[in-house]
């Protein structure tokens, strides 16, 4: 029986409560404010503001010398405001060129505003602890907005921001719904593969992307589940990545591998505005492997036994012996995992308020099925609160804002994916008759039987942040901010008696259930001053503050085998033999003091320091502590008198920064020495068993990063490009230091002296190429040129990493054999002999180091836009290498790529692969063995793939203050490679590629 306490379980309501007093305040102030203008206006004046093509809502419409007067327009571009006949309107909106308009005595005007550039870099952008202006920011930040996310029918904010940012590469692990994605800003700093995740903080609260699963619970997934997928993307205002020293160095140990700033939608001042959005679609996977079909898979079989000298077929050899049909052929990939998945989206939202006071609420819905066979949904749904309030005389001011979501998986718990690449073509139907499931008289394990075993997980997820703001003086204010997460999930992977034939009549009592309970909840304080002053002298800046927070983690894992029945496979208290696999509980506490100073001389010289002393739970007594921090600089050269008024070049900046940041992304308390419970009793008592040594000594890793770039803007920013040079080098390694045997530990957590350094450059190009008319034309492009590189690491020859790395090459490597070729007399492949012994052998020969990491990476976004219409889509680009996909010696009972059939087949045969065999031929066993692991199966995995198109039509509805926007988005529609195993993406194998999806929606606004 659940309990519901107020004091531990309620404080949504606390929240909702809260929301209703400032609400009421709201209705209030607007009341006061109306009767007030009521009172000196003369006449009401109506009118529509476009850009010659659409109507541009959010436009601010203001009386010159009024300010306590002013108007919005809405979705439709339409506004009303009181004024007397004689008074002027100031027309005002972002990228445009403000106007001013006397009123003239007129009752209805219409406005159109012309398009500028140049505005642009009066963009407030987020940096944190504070926002700076896009012409005046000294360090690199990264930015896209929810007009570039609204165009993708995605789920995770990591799919949004694919191909969109430059140093920001983004890879999709699976296309199972719920699955997760690697990013990496500006490459891999730490050799621990755990500790390159970037630092996400929504709304000002810190957000732990650490995994939420569990090995033995989420086995759809190559990795554990990401809690990044409880994040809708429909909420989301902006997404800010800080990439270099000037802008993550305030973030201090937790800004190593780059920050990111989600930013939530928030209320605005107008009418009460309605936004309802419903949208449904489908998806398929998008590329395939090449397999033999039935002539070339059968031929395969026969020729191995003819070569193995077999004259006759086993009485297990279905496939050729007779058993099973030789003229069947079942394109398997298609029959298992070519499914068309369903995506239904609900989205709905209420916002407006007043000038002083402005709130959001919304909810959405999404539900998505497999491409598999059965009834298989992932659900995601959850609701949003936005509520600010500014006081009378504008000095105090609160900003609230939560979200809640709830995701719900019932997924099958094993992939089909490598199955449905080596299943015999003529292996028999799915099904009888009668329906069925099909076992062939035994001959074969139905792999649709296999999703009987189900994973099923529930996950919600809580964000809230109220942020207090006090302006003491005009240049002093006072801030803070209360940040709480609460995060839940529960999974389990069940393996029931009915992934068996029927026929052997396993019963429940082998049925089994793995359970995983995870937990996580954070709270934290930030309490900043903030003081700024422009004047002669220049505009500067001091701010000061301090950051607390406390996490607790818990884990519980546990099995159960042995079931009464399989109706009662999710009771545990129904197994015979339950095992408690891991039951933790842990703490991580972080405290920091943080300063930055400003100073801009006349918008041309612009210097920024930052700085923050941090200290974390994570490290032992005299190592909690470090301090990090950065200096930045600007120089806006357009500003100089000998380019102030060029007519080509409108805007030109050199900046560049130097710092340090650090990474304490090594779990919690490993410096103590532990015991774990063993699970085995002796004597009636459990026992214990040390798990790890004590080592107070590590301390953090550091992170020195250098930038240098030139931004330049020409004929008014039409022609804006920005060039980007960074050298990141991290060093103090934390890693697991491996230990002699006859310590009884593996290894020993500890700093390492190795280096590891990143660097690159990074173009990005945005280009108005037409406005004439009814015709606009603009396109981003990005590009990065990344290298990675282990600078230094002392005794790797005779540690345990002697086989991964190599000084002078990537982290993400591949040692491989190199292959010579086919004999022409034996049919067997050959290698190169590294080291002369006569043998090939490992680890000797198999010292050919591969560069798995991309050699250059990039988007080429555009958007036209002809009346209502708009189009806007993006080419997303990689050039790399990435392994095949081996698939055991050919001539098994296993199907092959297509090009295998190019084999070699007597004396004398130039051929590209090597004899067939059924498995008695050792030397071509082996062979291929070493074939898996040589440079042959490093292929060019280069692609350019249409990530993203939206078509949308928008128009006003003959209702008052009504509009519809009808939108068509695709996502991985096409994708141009060379690579010959299927999706190129994929940097690991036997998953299910990324789906192809297109969606139609409408969307109303009213």
């Amino acid at each position: 029986m659940n309990y519901f306490s107020l004091f531990k379980d309620g404080r949504a309501l606390y929240c909702l409560f809260f929301a209703g007093i400032l609400l009421s305040f709201s209705s209030s102030y607007a009341k006061i404010s109306k009767r007030h203008f009521k009172t000196i206006l003369q006449h009401q004046v109506q009118g529509t503001v476009t850009d010659g093509i659409t109507p541009l809502p959010g436009v601010t419409i203001a009386v010159k010398s009024r300010s306590n007067n002013s108007s919005i327009t809405d979705y439709n571009g339409q506004f009303s405001i009181n004024v007397s006949p004689s008074d002027t309107l100031i027309i005002s909106f972002l990228g445009f060129k403000t106007l001013n308009m006397p009123v003239a005595g007129r009752t209805k005007i219409t406005i159109v505003m012309q398009f500028d550039t140049t505005t642009l870099q009066e963009v407030k952008i987020n940096a944190g602890y504070y926002s700076v202006k896009e012409s005046e920011r000294t360090g690199n930040i990264a930015r896209i907005t929810s007009k570039d996310i609204e165009t993708q029918p995605v789920t995770n904010i990591l799919a949004a921001m694919q191909g969109r940012m430059a140093g920001v590469n983004i890879i999709q692990t699976t296309g199972v719904p719920g699955g997760g994605f690697d990013i990496k800003i500006r490459g891999q700093n730490s050799l621990r593969a755990a500790a390159n995740n970037p630092l996400y903080i929504i709304d000002g609260v810190p957000y732990a992307s650490d995994p939420i699963g569990y090995s033995q619970t989420s086995t759809i997934y190559p990795s554990s589940t990401s809690p990044l997928n409880s994040i809708n993307p429909e909420t989301i205002e902006s997404i800010e990545v800080l990439k270099d020293a000037d802008a993550t160095s305030i973030y201090g140990s937790r800004g190593a591998n780059g920050v990111v700033l989600i930013t939530t939608k928030k209320g605005k001042a107008g009418r009460t505005k309605f936004t309802l959005s419903s949208s449904t679609g489908a998806g398929k996977a998008t590329k395939f492997m090449k397999l033999m079909d039935t002539r070339q898979y059968v031929a395969m079989r026969k020729q191995a036994f003819i070569n193995d000298g077999i004259t006759t077929y086993g009485a297990s050899d279905y496939d050729i012996n007779g058993t099973w049909n030789q003229n069947r052929y079942t394109d398997w990939q298609k029959e298992l995992m070519g499914g068309t998945s369903q995506l239904n989206d609900l989205q709905g939202s209420v916002s407006g308020g007043s000038d002083k006071t402005q709130f959001l609420i919304g909810g959405n819905y999404h539900q998505e099925t497999t491409v598999y066979t059965g009834d298989f949904k992932y659900k995601k749904g959850g609701v949003q609160l936005s509520l600010n309030h500014v006081s009378k005389d504008d000095r105090f001011q609160i900003n609230f804002s939560g979200v809640y979501n709830i995701q719900n998986s019932n997924l099958p718990a094993n992939e089909l994916t490598y199955t449905a690449q080596t299943l015999a073509p003529n292996a028999p139907s799915l099904y009888n008759p009668d329906g069925s499931l099909n076992w062939e008289n035994q001959t074969w394990q139905n792999p649709l039987a296999m999703l009987n075993s189900k994973f099923k997980a529930k996950t919600k997820d809580l964000v809230a942040n109220a942020l207090l703001s006090y302006k003491i003086t005009p240049e002093i204010t006072a801030k803070s901010d209360f940040g709480y997460t609460d995060l839940k999930t529960n999974e389990t992977r069940t393996t029931p008696s009915t992934i068996y034939n029927p026929i052997y009549n396993i019963s429940s009592a082998r049925s089994s259930m793995f359970s995983n309970i995870t937990g996580r909840s954070s709270w934290i304080v930030e309490p900043r001053l903030n003081w700024e002053k422009d004047g002669d002298f220049g505009k500067a800046g001091l701010l000061i503050g301090a950051t607390f927070q406390n996490q607790i983690n818990s884990a519980l894992y546990q099995s159960g085998t042995g079931f009464s029945s399989n109706s009662l496979i999710y009771n545990l208290a129904a197994a015979k033999t339950v095992s408690i696999l891991a039951d933790d509980e842990t703490q991580y506490r972080y405290q920091a003091f943080f300063a930055r100073l400003f100073y801009s001389y006349q918008r041309r010289y612009i210097i920024n320091l930052t700085a923050r002393r941090d200290g974390s739970s994570r490290f032992g007594p005299g190592r909690q502590f470090a301090t990090f921090g950065a200096a930045g600089f600007a120089w806006l050269f357009s500003n100089e008198k000998f380019l102030k008024n060029s007519s080509w070049m409108s805007f030109g900046k050199i900046r560049g920064s130097y710092g340090t940041t650090g990474n304490d992304q090594i779990g919690d308390h490993q410096y103590l020495d532990t015991y774990t419970i063993t699970g085995i009793s002796y004597n009636g008592t459990i026992g214990m068993r040390p798990s790890r040594l004590f080592n107070p000594d590590f301390g953090w890793e550091i992170n020195k990063k250098l930038e240098l770039a030139l931004e330049t803007g020409f004929l008014n920013d039409r022609i804006f490009a920005t060039f980007s040079w960074y050298s990141n080098r991290s060093s103090n390694q934390l890693v697991g230091i491996p230990l002699s045997g006859v310590t009884g530990f593996a290894s020993i957590q500890a700093n390492l002296n190795a280096e590891v350094a990143n660097s690159g450059l990074e173009l990005t190009l945005r280009t108005a190429n037409i406005k004439r008319g009814n015709f606009q034309w603009q396109t981003n492009f990005n590009l990065t040129f990344p290298k990675n590189e282990l600078v230094s690491f002392p005794g790797l020859e005779s540690s345990t990493y002697s086989q991964k790395y190599r000084i002078g090459q990537p982290l993400n490597i591949a040692l491989v054999y190199q292959l010579k070729g086919v004999n022409v007399q034996t049919g067997i492949y050959e290698f190169e002999d590294i080291n002369g012994d006569g043998k090939i052998s490992y680890p000797l020969d198999r010292q050919k180091a591969v560069n798995l990491n991309p050699k250059y990476y990039g988007g080429l976004q555009n958007q036209l836009a002809y009346k209502n219409w708009n189009l806007d889509f993006l080419f997303q680009f990689t050039k790399q290498q990435n392994r095949l996909i081996p698939m055991g010696a050919a001539g098994s009972m296993s199907n092959q790529p297509a090009r295998i059939a190019d084999a070699w087949l007597q004396s004398g045969d130039s051929r590209p692969y090597q004899i067939y065999t059924t498995g008695v031929n050792s030397a071509a066993v082996n062979a291929d063995s070493y074939f898996s692991e040589s440079d042959a199966l490093i292929s060019d995995s280069s692609f350019i793939r249409l990530k993203n198109i939206a078509l949308t039509y928008q128009s006003p509805l003959s209702l008052t203050e009504t509009s519809r926007k009808v939108i068509l988005q695709g996502q991985n529609l096409l994708t141009f490679t060379k690579y010959k195993d299927g999706d190129p993406e994929f940097t690991s194998y036997g998953f299910l590629p990324p789906l192809k999806t297109v969606t139609a929606g409408i969307q109303l606004t009213f």
